[in-house]
């Protein structure tokens, strides 16, 4: 049972009459008492006379199934509008308050919703959330009240109306993607390249221009023609992409508005889009000592989908990655990738052995290696003395650690480019379009 906060007002008003009755001769501590005895009795009456919630049937639906059940998939910071079904099956008619238990991180409002539902019938509302944080958010159960018919107290029960949602990535570098997808298209039909060389697949004849290049003449089809035809490239299609996602304690570190593990992920995403629309095949593994998320053999606009809804539960782990397990993993992938990203935090030379000294036996003729980083767009500003310190002690000692930090992560991408790979390390915001437009780069090159 619960009581309203009718109840506390009618038994106030019981005290009014107390000090006229005090001058009259009467005992006011026994007027007093037998208040008390008829509030607890009307109490004990409204609680016998509620209907009984046990009566209600709860159901959900979600926005955008065609079956209405869950979980339903919304991206972070998004709204979704979960419908909350309340179904009478007695013979009384019930005015319900209901509160309905989501986790604190899913957004649910913090009012309660009401619904007054005659017998044989139901009502529905709208529960609105707005999630606060990736992966599975569930709600097991809802407390639903109903009141007596005199206000002052009701029945409250706890029904079982288990319901998930699963909140995406947010993909923000979405953003960078349409001129992205731009410039591969004008790569791919316009600007045929004249080389052949490795990534490059045969395209189409032409006749050749003063000024081309001669060794790219076709004599066959020039004796055919009549005239001098030119073999002219494109890159190649049907190339592997794999992203290895580090998940180990590196990739908890704030990093601008969230952490490297996020960054990461836009990396991914981006890279992903951008590549699937090249005709190339991606694979991802997200590890740190076990698997975190696999997505391979998935092509063409299934793809993103597949990434985004596999990331969803990953969260960074406090502990240090198995590099050796982790490279493992991602070879067994694909045999002999043509494009293998690494997205890490590798930064102190001291934490960074054990990658480092993986890394070469990754790096294989015709495999490009990037190694992708996202770094505090704050900490060379520091370095540099440009913070929004007064110039104290303490904001010399800051920028000297600020320096030192930047000092430790050039060295580290100088041993990853001595060990064959390359290192990209940009602001979370950077970074994404930065891994896609060396993934462009290789391309026109025809190392992919």
């Amino acid at each position: 049972m619960y009581v309203t906060a009718l109840l506390p007002w009618i038994v106030a008003a019981g005290l009014v009459p107390l000090v006229p009755l005090a001058a009259m001769g009467v005992d006011p501590w026994l007027v007093l008492a037998g208040w008390i005895v008829l509030c607890g009795a009307l109490v004990a009456v409204d609680v016998l006379a509620a209907p009984d919630p046990r009566a209600l049937v709860l159901h959900r639906s979600y926005p955008g199934r065609a079956d209405g059940t869950g979980p339903a998939r919304v991206r972070l910071g998004e709204r979704i509008d979960v419908r909350l079904r309340v179904a009478n099956h007695g013979t009384r008619r019930i005015r319900a308050t209901v509160r309905d238990a989501w986790q604190p991180t899913a957004g649910a409002p913090e009012g309660r919703l009401r619904f007054d539902v005659p017998p044989h019938e139901s009502r529905s509302a709208a529960v609105p959330l707005l999630p606060r944080r990736r992966g599975e958010l569930r709600t097991e159960f809802a407390v639903i009240r109903s009141a007596g018919p005199l206000g002052l107290a009701g029945v409250q029960r706890r029904m079982e109306a288990p319901g998930a949602i699963r909140v995406l990535p947010p993909f923000h570098s979405r953003r960078h993607l349409a001129s992205r997808v731009a410039r591969l298209r004008e790569l791919d039909g316009n600007t045929s390249v004249q080389v052949r060389g490795q990534g490059t697949e045969f395209d189409s004849l032409r006749e050749y221009v003063r000024g081309d290049d001669v060794r790219s003449i076709d004599w066959r089809a020039t004796a055919r023609a009549g005239s001098t035809m030119l073999r002219t490239w494109r890159p190649e299609r049907d190339r592997h992409v794999v992203i290895l996602i580090d998940t180990g304690r590196t990739a908890a570190t704030r990093a601008g508005d969230g952490t490297r593990l996020e960054a990461a992920f836009e990396a991914a995403l981006l890279l992903a889009a951008l590549a699937v629309r090249a005709g190339d095949h991606v694979h991802l593994v997200a590890f740190d000592r076990i698997v975190r998320a696999r997505v391979t053999g998935v092509e063409g606009a299934a793809l993103l989908p597949a990434l985004v809804d596999a990331l969803a539960p990953v969260e960074a782990q406090l502990i240090d990655t198995d590099w050796d397990g982790a490279f493992a993993q991602a070879r067994a992938l694909a045999a002999h990738p043509s494009l293998f990203v690494v997205l890490t935090a590798q930064e102190a030379p001291e934490a960074a052995r054990g990658f480092l000294g993986t890394l070469p036996q990754t790096v294989r003729a015709g495999t490009v290696v990037l190694v992708g980083s996202a770094t505090d767009a704050d900490l060379e500003r520091t370095a540099r003395g440009h913070g929004d310190g007064d110039g104290s002690v303490d904001d010399l000692y800051r920028a000297a650690a600020a320096e030192a930090a930047l000092r430790s992560a050039a060295s580290v991408a100088r041993a990853i480019t001595r060990a064959g790979a390359e290192a990209l390390a940009a602001s979370p915001d950077d970074l994404p379009p930065r891994i896609a437009d060396r993934y462009l780069a290789l391309k026109a090159a025809g190392r992919l």
